[in-house]
């Protein structure tokens, strides 16, 4: 066994695994695995430049994890970093931080390798499943972007990330004046939809996303509504992995996401807070996705970037 670190930094969450992994058996054994809104990809649509107030929380939560890392005796530590610190024009103040804290420096990988990924650490556990088929369609549903990837128990055959995510889209059709629109029109729905929509048809130049027999959705979006469907009372990691949520359902949560306040979304047991405000933008991408390639359900999967980036260190 080897004890490793992985750190995942994205667009509105950093999140750490720590874990023995065995190569020989492919097994990878959780020890600490946790997750912090930071909201570092805060603006940067509008601004091109990543915020000193969504620098220091992301700081603040690197500070902890490195307490965690140590505590556990990890030997290898690999902190990736994804789409908001690809487009920021001050991401070397970003690096020069985590250097200082951890000691390594933010790899701010391509869309394609966080697609490798992401397709790694979902899909280890389903190989020689019966009731999934090959190919799987693998999204990423993040806060800055959305990565495709299709592929087989062979690996992966093609994969592309596009810039549509939670936050991206609420920061760019439902926030006015610093506020977001509570809850949104119509017609910035439709927006919302008309961007999700080119991202796709980007999407499927590259990956044939129409070929996959089985979708597995990633991330805080997907897992969000995976929740709701489940009726679950507060958020049960065990519960929601390897979970079948059907269109139906998804089309229904995500009409209620939209058509709510922001009250009403935080008074929804499983919610983070830190989701309040970007679930509906999210759980629209993934509605749309569903819609796309004709999916008559999601397989939610709990295990994904962060797994992938584990298994690249053992």
């Amino acid at each position: 066994m080897t004890r490793v670190a992985a750190i995942d930094c994205g667009t509105n969450s950093i999140r750490l695994l720590v874990a023995d992994a065995d190569p020989e058996t492919g097994q990878l054994v959780d020890l600490d695995r946790r997750m912090t809104i930071v909201r570092l990809g805060q603006d940067v649509d509008r601004t091109g430049r990543l915020a000193p107030e969504a620098l220091e929380r992301t700081f603040a939560a690197c500070r902890e994890y490195a307490g965690i890392i140590r505590e556990h005796g990890a030997e290898h530590l690999r902190f990736v970093a994804t789409s908001a610190s690809r487009d920021a024009e001050n991401r070397d103040e970003f690096v020069r931080g985590v250097v200082d804290i951890l000691g390594v420096e933010p790899e701010v990988i391509t869309g394609d390798q966080e697609a490798e990924f992401s397709f790694t650490g979902a899909t280890g556990e389903l190989k020689g499943r019966a009731d999934l088929h090959t190919p799987y369609l693998v999204v990423d549903i993040g806060g800055g972007s959305t990565e495709f990837v299709v592929g087989d128990a062979d690996g992966v055959r093609a994969a592309r990330s596009v810039d549509v995510g939670c936050v991206r889209m609420t920061e760019r059709h439902l926030v006015r004046d610093g506020a977001v629109a509570d809850p949104p029109s119509e017609a910035q729905v439709e927006a919302i939809r008309a961007d999700i929509a080119e991202a796709l048809d980007l999407a499927e130049r590259t990956v044939p996303i129409g070929s996959a027999r089985t979708l597995v959705g990633l991330a805080g979006s997907v897992t969000t509504v995976a929740a709701i469907a489940l009726g679950l009372q507060r958020y049960d990691s065990a519960a929601i992995h390897h979970s079948r949520i059907p269109y139906a359902q998804v089309k229904k949560i995500t009409e209620q996401l939209l058509g709510s306040t922001h009250a009403e979304r935080a008074a929804i047991g499983p919610m983070h807070p830190g989701r309040v405000d970007v679930i509906g933008a999210g759980a629209l991408v993934l509605l749309m996705i569903m819609e796309r390639v004709g999916a008559d359900e999601v397989v939610v999967s709990e295990h994904d970037i962060l797994d992938g980036i584990a298994w690249s260190l053992a």
